[in-house]
């Protein structure tokens, strides 16, 4: 559950309500991919965007239709009390393991980010990931902060943020932030432009943006990669640089949402308000993108 390949989809929205016939065509979508699990309500899935109430359904959503593939739930939140509600609710409705990010509006220092991982996986009946991602949250783990996380009772594993392209680079911070984990911690690579690299850099995991809505896409990078074989997994990553390139200048997300528009799996919009989709423009464009990347059907 906390290797190969976690697809993160997306939570679409219509009428400024959680689409549930929508999320439940991504969910069957990536059973039918035999993806190795399913996070919903990560970031692609907009958790901070949505209530407690649209939480819980959800993830009952996600367990119901995900059949034999084990979910994921996001828990994070502003205030503690709401993470643990989160927690039990996931947990009440079937999740196999928790998602917890350290959200903040005043910034966070690291005392108070190793509490609130104490305090949750004190409670939690299932695994937790700690899922590192500075770019939403504005704070950054320290290697150190790995290691006192990494050490609590309930951690499964580290989502860590992009690495190095160079693979030598990306093997060096692997392997420094392996040294503080507990052999039983797996790490996880996020930032999908590196994650062929990541995966041959020794992470055990991708947790990934696209594959919540081309998971068959995600698994031609992870299954080489996993493999050993760099040649195959960084020619299929080379490949969807065009898809990258988007992913950097409009945000993967964004890029995601349309990806689901093209494909016919939700209505548009579909991100919560005041998000805004793709320009007409660039949705025009990932369309070529798409096509020319024979991902269309």
């Amino acid at each position: 559950m906390f290797t190969g390949l976690s697809a993160f989809p997306l939570t679409p929205l219509k009428d400024d309500a959680v689409d549930d016939a929508a999320f439940m065509r991504l969910v069957e979508r990536l059973a039918a991919a035999n993806v190795e699990s399913i996070t919903a309500l990560g970031s692609t899935g907009s958790y901070a965007y949505l209530s407690t109430e649209e939480r819980a359904r959800v993830v009952e959503l996600a367990v119901e239709h995900a059949q034999h593939v084990p979910v994921l739930a996001g828990i994070g939140a502003l205030r503690t009390s709401d993470a643990l509600t989160h927690a039990e609710n996931a947990q009440r409705a079937g999740a196999s393991g928790l998602l917890l990010a350290p959200m903040s509006y005043q910034p966070l220092t690291e005392d108070e980010v190793y509490s609130l991982f104490r305090t949750v996986t004190r409670d939690a009946s299932v695994p937790v990931v700690v899922y590192d991602n500075p770019g939403t949250t504005r704070f950054t783990f320290s290697t150190e902060l790995y290691g006192r996380i990494a050490a609590l009772p309930g951690i499964a594993s580290i989502k860590i943020p992009p690495v190095s392209e160079d693979l030598h680079q990306a093997r060096a911070r692997i392997n420094d932030v392996r040294s503080v984990l507990p052999e039983h911690v797996t790490i996880g690579i996020s930032g999908d432009p590196t994650a062929a690299t990541g995966l041959l850099a020794g992470c055990d995991a991708w947790y990934s943006v696209l594959a919540g809505t081309l998971p068959r896409a995600a698994q031609r990078i992870t299954g080489p990669a996993r493999a050993g074989d760099a040649d195959d997994a960084m020619a299929e990553a080379q490949r969807l640089a065009p898809l990258w390139d988007l992913f950097t200048a409009h945000g993967s997300l964004r890029v995601v949402a349309a990806i689901a528009e093209h494909l016919g799996l939700t209505d548009h919009p579909t991100l919560p308000a005041p998000l805004h989709g793709l320009p007409p423009t660039v949705h025009h464009h990932l369309g070529e993108v798409l096509e020319k990347l024979e991902l269309l059907p």
